[in-house]
């Protein structure tokens, strides 16, 4: 599992620094999140640290990369 940037990301920039793997990066449009890096933050803390700290609630878990 990983979790998804939705569209309707105001690209604050909040997510990208956080991230213990690097996981994030600005995209064309928004910020995505490389789901072969994204390990939800298992091993550095008790809940994605993206997540968190999202101010609109757009990053979500998502099962594979079709949805």
């Amino acid at each position: 599992m990983a979790l998804k940037i939705l569209d309707d990301c105001i690209i604050c920039g909040k997510c990208e620094p956080i991230c213990p793997t690097e996981a994030i990066f600005l995209g064309e449009d928004i910020f995505e999140i490389d789901p072969d890096k994204c390990v939800e933050c298992i091993g550095y803390f008790d809940e994605p640290q993206c997540h968190a700290v999202c101010p609109v609630d757009v990053i979500k878990r998502i099962e594979n990369d079709t949805e």
